[in-house]
């Protein structure tokens, strides 16, 4: 075993684990969005979201 081999593994190893945080992230990311546009689809609104002028509650 050589010194560049611990070295290249070392950085090898964080990619590896930077791409697969990236990842999650990223089908996380999809599965709320997902998630959300089938609570709004059932009438599940957002408090933040107005009401369009007329509606009442």
């Amino acid at each position: 075993m050589t010194h560049p081999f611990y070295v290249y593994g070392s950085y090898g190893f964080a990619a590896i684990m930077i791409l697969a945080v990236i990842a999650w992230t990223w089908v996380d990311g999809r599965l709320r969005r997902r998630e959300l546009a089938a609570l709004e689809a059932s009438g599940i609104r957002r408090r933040s979201q107005r009401t369009p002028e007329g509606e009442t509650k």
